[in-house]
């Protein structure tokens, strides 16, 4: 992933399910529509055959679009199918075991809840960047992502930012001078016209 520019830089998120026949045809058009600066798998399930499938059907799509793909917390399938990295779900936890075996030229993310704590000591072990989120509405223990605490991070803190979660319009708004990149999935999945949806969510980004 790479430094902030003016805008942040988009980061995708698959749906949580997906068709195989259908959905990488969908995500091509979303790629060519914008520059997207990664690609993460997110699927809902925890069957590594299902993972393995769903992995196989975008890889290319993503690579031949130039754009890094990575999968949530499997560090031993981002390993054995040749993916370019993980994006962890828990925390600062297993960021150092993932650079660890994934080796230093891989995509190693931390998904930090609201924990500033946690995002530094990420940063620390080797994560090249730190998710905080959601947004917009709350994880189930009430976490929720504020703005001054993107606002400090960008201040204070060197490792890549990325907003996440119940993303809207104005939330957008609002983080965009802030964060370096939004990972946006169910908000333009969910939607009849998702590179459509995405260019609505883009020009927020921009005022």
């Amino acid at each position: 992933m790479t430094d902030q520019q003016e805008r942040p830089q988009i980061y995708l998120v698959t749906p949580p399910e997906f068709e195989l026949s259908s959905f990488p045809d969908q995500l091509a058009r979303v790629l060519q529509s914008t520059d997207i600066a990664c690609l993460r798998l997110s699927l809902a399930t925890r069957d590594e055959d299902r993972l393995t499938r769903a992995a196989d059907a975008i890889r290319q799509v993503a690579h031949d679009a130039d754009v890094a793909l990575v999968i949530d917390t499997h560090v031993v399938l981002a390993e054995r199918l040749g993916l370019d990295g993980v994006h962890l779900l828990d925390g600062s936890r297993s960021v150092r075991s993932a650079r660890k075996t994934l080796g230093a030229d891989a995509i190693v993310g931390a998904f930090c809840t609201n924990s500033t704590h946690d995002g530094m000591t990420a940063g620390e072990h080797g994560a090249d960047y730190i998710s905080f989120g959601p947004i917009g509405g709350s994880l189930g223990d009430g976490a929720h992502a504020e703005t001054d605490l993107f606002q400090w991070w960008s201040e204070m803190i060197e490792v890549p930012v990325v907003a996440e979660g119940g993303l809207t319009e104005d939330g957008i708004r609002t983080l965009a001078p802030y964060t370096d990149f939004f990972a946006i999935g169910e908000e333009i999945w969910a939607d009849a016209d998702p590179v459509a949806a995405l260019q609505r969510l883009i020009a927020a980004m921009n005022g």
